[in-house]
């Protein structure tokens, strides 16, 4: 480590022609102190991860309770993090219960709100929990959350029984008239992480003729890189490199769509063609915020309530909306247990990035927390209780996992969010319909 009477600040950026390139941690922004020099006090990151059309709950539970060595089949890919993961069973969004269903577990997962019933403009829910918590964690970042999706789509009107497309569509609020709309994009959520000044179309011709946005700010590199010590030129040279291998990844995948004669209709321009790879650059450009402390916290739905998305890739032809509704068949069951399989191994995968990306004493994991799960128990009545819900990372210090907490009883999901705003030092006495906290988590 290299010690020096004044840190190298952590708010550092690249700054080129419409660009800005904010730094991941480096040792020459750690203060030197008086008797040595130790690592930054963590920051904390809260992320959620929303997965529609609930579960084939048994597949998911494990079958031990309290501490587990052993996840269940769903859950499996997770495996390799069941230190930092606890699985929560028994939890219900009371507020959900509506005509709407669908709408309402996608409004009430962050808010555990009811929805107001309109098919207008007038709607109405609640500020959600990862809003809260970005008052707070977001006050010395350049974005203070982020929300992205997997599916554009922008309808209005009646989605579902009475229920306006924006319940459906938005997972954040950050007012309880304010939705803040996901971006699907690659494009346009790499723009928002490294764009600065200028015109979406000014940067993209500029990209054209120079190939990558690292271009713009190769002065700036190369004075920042004299002023470095050996361990963190590798640091920014390797992180460099990620922003550029994402940003090939995201030129691929626009030339393709390009040069495609038969463009898919429910799917957004300039994405990947595989479902799988849309949403692992997603997950990646997610690493990259919270590896650059552009934000902390972060939002992703990772598929959309009535979702008719297949996936023949796992040998699931058929739409996933009409398999959640299994009537018990076990070959529907087995199906939907496949899908939610496949969609923990895409959330396995990010696990994997952040835990294999640096922060400090520590990786981006240890110091994360990320709720991962649905509105929706059985979809196949439509209900909202024992949800499937896993809480996974470190929490820097304030998550211990490798747990299952089982609840005799429905127990609000707002007393997870209760507890987590508390982990990260946002104090509230309630939050919607909250009892308490999860005293298992507040225990460490």
């Amino acid at each position: 480590m290299i010690i020096t009477k004044k840190a190298l600040q952590r708010r550092t950026f690249l700054r080129g022609m419409g660009a800005v390139v904010a730094l991941p941690l480096l040792d020459a922004m750690i203060p030197a102190l008086s008797r040595g020099a130790s690592a930054a006090t963590p920051v904390r990151r809260l992320g959620f991860v929303y997965i529609p059309m609930g579960s084939n709950i048994k597949q998911w539970t494990p079958a031990a309770e309290g501490r587990i060595t052993e996840l269940s089949p769903t859950l499996k890919a997770l495996t390799p993090f069941i230190d930092q993961t606890t699985v929560l069973s028994g939890l219900e969004l009371k507020n959900a219960y509506s005509p709407g269903n669908h709408a309402t577990a996608n409004a009430s997962f962050l808010s555990a709100a009811k929805a107001k019933m309109t098919e207008g403009s007038d709607y109405e829910l609640a500020t959600t929990v990862d809003q809260i918590a970005a008052k707070r964690l977001g006050q010395d970042t350049r974005l203070p959350s982020l929300e992205l999706a997997m599916d554009l789509l922008t309808p209005v009107g009646n989605c579902d029984n009475g229920y306006a497309c924006v319940y459906q569509n938005n997972l954040s609020w950050s007012t309880p008239t304010t939705p803040l709309p996901a971006e699907a994009q690659p494009r346009i959520v790499f723009e928002r992480l490294f764009g600065d000044g200028g015109s979406a179309d000014d940067r993209r011709a500029e990209l054209r003729k120079n190939g990558s946005i690292l271009d713009w700010v190769n002065d700036d590199m190369a004075r920042l890189q004299k002023k470095l010590g050996a361990s963190d030129r590798t640091k920014v040279s390797n992180y460099l490199d990620t922003v550029r291998e994402l940003e090939r990844r995201i030129q691929k995948a626009e030339q393709q769509t390009a040069e495609s004669t038969l463009p898919d209709l429910e799917r957004p321009v300039g994405v990947p063609a595989a479902y799988g790879d849309h949403a692992k650059l997603m997950f990646d450009l997610q690493v990259l915020a919270l590896q650059a402390d552009v934000t902390r916290v972060i939002t992703f739905q990772l598929a959309r309530e009535t979702s008719t998305r297949t996936y023949p890739e796992i040998g699931v032809p058929e739409a996933h909306h009409p398999t959640s509704h299994h009537t018990n068949i076990p070959e529907k069951l087995t199906k939907l247990a496949m899908i939610n399989a496949y969609h923990v191994s895409l959330f396995s995968y990010y696990l994997d990035k952040l835990k294999a990306t640096p922060d400090g004493d520590g990786s981006l994991l240890d110091h994360s927390m990320i709720l991962y799960g649905s509105g929706m128990g059985n979809p196949d009545v439509h209900d909202h209780v024992n949800l499937p819900i896993v809480l996974v990372g470190g929490g820097a210090g304030k998550h211990q996992g490798g747990r299952h907490i089982k609840y005799a009883e429905a127990t609000p999901l707002a007393n997870l969010h209760l507890t987590l705003l508390e982990k990260i030092g946002v104090h509230q006495d309630t939050f919607a319909d909250s009892k308490g906290r999860v005293d298992e988590l507040l225990s460490v």
